[in-house]
């Protein structure tokens, strides 16, 4: 299943949303990768087993359940997270990409590619379908978490300093 949708980050037709810089965004994007248990739910822990130029190793702690990822960080545009599949886990990827069209507008790009089968054909079952537009939602609203927490860390002067 692949899935993307994009957040508007800066809206200048909006006076009640604060604007933030490409380079706030950016540093958010790592301090999630470096720190994923402040914007993850369920998240217990997160150990970094290794870190070579831009790309960390990580393994991801969830009660009893263990999962290892990739996460490549191309500075200031954007975040490649690699799920390594298991007997019990699906792989996939998700990017975070930053792009701006132009001075006022920011946008984050978020681009989903899982194992999930696809369902789109006209005989496949209801339920698949439903899981699909489930796994789609779910994905949405942590995304828009991710936005609302990289914002509230920066004007909250949490992203002060180059994280990277």
């Amino acid at each position: 299943m692949n899935f993307e949708h994009l957040i508007q980050i800066n809206d200048p037709l909006n006076p009640f949303v604060e604007s933030m810089t490409r380079e706030q965004v950016w540093q958010g994007l790592v301090l999630r990768a470096e720190q994923p248990q402040l914007f993850v739910i369920g998240l217990d822990r997160c150990v970094i087993l290794s870190r070579v130029g831009d790309v960390l190793e990580r393994e991801l702690h969830y009660g009893q359940a263990v999962v290892r990822d990739r996460v490549t960080l191309t500075p200031e545009a954007s975040v490649r997270y690699d799920i390594l599949p298991t007997a019990d886990y699906v792989g996939g990827s998700l990017t975070m990409t930053i792009e701006q069209p132009d001075e006022l507008q920011l946008f984050l790009r978020f681009t989903y590619a899982t194992t999930l089968p696809v369902a789109d054909d006209p005989q496949a079952s209801a339920d698949a379908l439903q899981t699909q537009e489930i796994v789609k939602s779910a994905y949405r609203e942590a995304d828009i978490d991710t936005v609302r927490l990289i914002r509230q860390f920066a004007h909250g002067g949490n992203l002060e300093g180059p994280l990277h």
